[in-house]
């Protein structure tokens, strides 16, 4: 009986809600009934009447499947939110109702709280009480909920599992990830040195700068500035074959708190971002909530490839706590395990929510940085497995109630950065800003040394940000580990040197600089052409010539405005938000009057803007708490690494641009006119338009809504 009603609700659509009767199957069904036939009238009539209601325009679930609400509503109430098994009377499982109406097993939910969370995993509402284990297992102390089956037979108890991540790859997971897909391109014939000596279409740039042309002989100078400037090379003419090609992995909150139109979201930004990989390109695909779950293995994004990973992620299924770790480690073993590895390699960790399986912050300050990172050092054994290459972690937060401070750690301690998505619709944007950038990588483990010339030459600092230093004991040699660079990305860096008194030359040598980089194509190393060496003159009455250099100042008040908001920040973290305005004030009227300032120079305005915009963020504890924190820390990894990332609602351009590359430009403005639903799109891409078809089928989402 009960097939057979499955089987005309099929047929009727999955919009619709029928009450399915209970089968033979079930012990507690009654007995069938000679009458219960699929051609009786009774279903003849009712299958007549759900058609005549059934929607005529169905509305696509976050799930990929269309389904009604109620349908939705009756599933999750015989579901544990948390470890996703049935819950039902008599099963030997204890069951929490909380006060926002949400039931659990009350062995799950006291997990779930156990370390001070009181926060509702399926609809994050914040508890007042929370229901605690007593520590003889017969009695239970509840709060806040009510309790069903508190006291049940031994015999009736079922073993705890938890169920995987919904995917079509549902199979077990391997113990060691290994299975990733061949390289095609290292099997290949040695003969096409040519086609993969075309990566760049350039040499690296570099420049320097001294702060003031002369300094007069008598006189010392202490923390004489010179700004260094590098120049990536642009990228070739776009070819998969002509890029280094990348091992990508997307480690995906699928959560409670994901549900709806956030993950239906996700699954369009996922959709962009398979479309635009190449053939030569390798994605996989973690999903966590209560646990984590490979749902697609590291594989080749041929047409097939990109078929089988829509598949992948249009099964995703919202539900569960947040266990951000669980998925990371998963995400790490999938590039620790693999046998074959592309030139670059990259995670992209998106979560909306507080990890509720961690260490948790009793306060919400960032106190827990370093618990966080201990996550990371399956990654940290990668980088030495991978001739000390580090494995970016890119993390994504998503909407007012993530763990900015968390993710804002674990993209600084693996070299990656921290964005803040305000809204929702511009999270395809922020993937495509991101994945524009690692797309085009045509520098690896770049090395700049810096070494004194003169002998009475000391370098007292190196301004850096986030990059490594390491200084010579003598202070004369320094080197910064810079690492990867994107086509046509700068990085700048201030040397401090103390300058001595010197009557013996009109002129003096002060630097020499060398940089080392790795192709990522063709694995050579190469050394930068030399800039020269860095010469200021001396002489030994002014000649009126020194005149601070504008490249200079640029840097240096670049410097200033993000000290100043780390600096803020740490006064908002203690509640002086009053102080830590006033701050980001009397910055912003220092950067107006200073000679870019004065000059209208772009990225003084932009830092001004940035600046105006951090104090209104400030403009209360429950602003700073919703979306402050997070855009500051999304500011301050910016302007460490020099590198782009997303900040709020993606509008506010002038800021944005400061580090944007060419090709990350690009990439947003293809996702911002790309509209997979629409059969109509006039987007460019370099797949056929077959293949276009064939991955907007996939999708079936609908138009995504711009922001206003």
């Amino acid at each position: 009986m009960g097939s057979k009603w499955r089987k005309a609700k099929l047929t009727l659509g999955l919009n619709m809600c029928l009450d399915i009767p209970k089968t033979l199957d079930d012990p507690t069904s009654p007995p069938r009934r000679s009458s219960d036939d699929a051609s009786s009238p009774t279903m003849a009539a009712t299958a007549a009447a759900a058609a005549a209601v059934r929607p005529t325009t169905p509305t696509p679930s976050s799930s990929g499947l269309r389904l009604s609400r109620s349908f939705n509503k009756s599933q999750s109430k015989k579901t544990c939110a948390i470890c996703l098994m049935e819950m039902k009377p008599g099963l030997g499982h204890a069951i929490f109702t909380a006060e926002c109406s949400h039931s659990f097993h009350f062995h799950c939910i006291t997990t779930n709280v156990k370390h001070g969370n009181q926060i509702c995993p399926v609809c994050r509402a914040k508890w007042k009480e929370i229901p605690l284990q007593s520590p003889n297992p017969k009695h239970v102390n509840l709060l806040g909920g009510r309790l069903r089956d508190r006291v049940q037979p031994r015999s009736s108890t079922r073993p705890e599992r938890s169920r995987p991540v919904s995917s079509p790859f549902n199979g077990p997971e391997p113990a060691i990830y290994n299975d990733d897909e061949v390289l095609e391109h290292q099997h290949r014939s040695t003969g096409s040195t040519q086609e993969q000596c075309s990566v760049v279409s350039g040499s690296m740039e570099v420049k320097t700068y001294p702060e003031i042309s002369e300094v007069l002989r008598s006189v010392s100078y202490k923390d004489f500035v010179v700004l260094i400037n590098i120049k990536a090379p642009p990228s070739a003419p776009k070819a998969s074959s002509s890029r280094a090609p990348v091992d990508l992995v997307t480690v995906l909150d699928v959560s409670g708190s994901m549900a709806g139109t956030k993950l239906a979201l996700l699954k369009q930004a996922m959709g962009f971002v398979i479309q635009n990989l190449g053939p030569f390109d390798r994605l996989s695909v973690i999903a966590f909530s209560s646990s984590a779950r490979r749902i697609f293995p590291l594989r080749l994004m041929t047409e097939t490839g990109k078929q089988e990973a829509l598949q992948a992620v249009n099964s995703l299924v919202s539900n569960g706590g947040t266990n951000i770790a669980e998925g990371l480690k998963k995400g790490a073993r999938a590039l620790i395990d693999r046998r074959y590895k592309n030139p670059v390699s990259s995670i992209i960790l998106l979560s909306d929510g507080q990890d509720t399986y961690s260490v948790t912050s009793p306060n919400g300050s960032c106190s827990r940085g370093m618990d966080y990172y201990k996550a990371l050092l399956p990654i940290e054994i990668g980088n030495r497995q991978n001739n000390g290459n580090s494995i970016p972690v890119h993390a994504f937060g998503f909407g007012a109630d993530h763990d900015a401070c968390s993710m804002h750690s674990i993209s600084e301690n693996s070299g990656g950065t921290f964005s803040f998505i305000e809204a929702e619709t511009v999270l395809q944007d922020a993937f495509a800003q991101c994945i524009g950038g690692l797309l085009s990588v045509v520098v690896q483990e770049l090395s700049v040394k810096v070494e004194c010339v003169h002998p009475g030459l000391r370098i007292s600092s190196i301004k850096a940000g986030s990059y490594s230093v390491n200084r010579c004991p003598d202070s004369r040699t320094g080197i910064i580990n810079v690492g990867d660079l994107y086509a046509d990305e700068e990085r700048n860096f201030l040397v401090n040197l103390d300058i001595p008194v010197d009557e013996t030359s009109d002129q003096m040598s002060l630097l020499k600089v060398k940089c080392d980089y790795r192709d990522p194509v063709t694995k050579e190393t190469v050394t930068a052409r030399d800039s020269g060496e860095v010469k200021i003159l001396r002489p030994q009455e002014t000649t009126g010539l020194a005149v601070l250099s504008v490249e200079v100042d640029r840097q240096r008040i670049r410097l200033r405005a993000a000290e100043a908001i780390s600096e803020a920040r740490v006064l908002a973290e203690r509640g002086d938000l009053t102080a830590a305005v006033s701050l980001l004030e009397t910055c912003r009227q220092f950067l107006l009057e200073t000679l870019s300032g004065r000059a209208n120079d772009p990225l003084c305005v932009a830092l001004c803007a940035e600046l105006r915009e951090t104090q209104e963020r400030m403009a209360s504890r429950q602003v700073y708490e919703t979306s402050g924190r997070a855009y500051v820390l999304s500011g301050l990894s910016s302007h460490s690494w020099q590198r782009a990332t997303a900040r709020g609602d993606m509008s506010e351009t002038r800021v944005l641009q400061t580090y944007q590359t060419p090709s990350m430009v690009d990439m947003v403005n293809l996702s911002q006119t790309m509209t997979f639903g629409n059969p109509n799109s006039n987007s460019s891409s370099s797949l056929p338009s077959s293949s276009q078809r064939k991955l907007r089928q996939a999708l079936s989402f609908p138009a995504r809504p711009r922001p206003r």
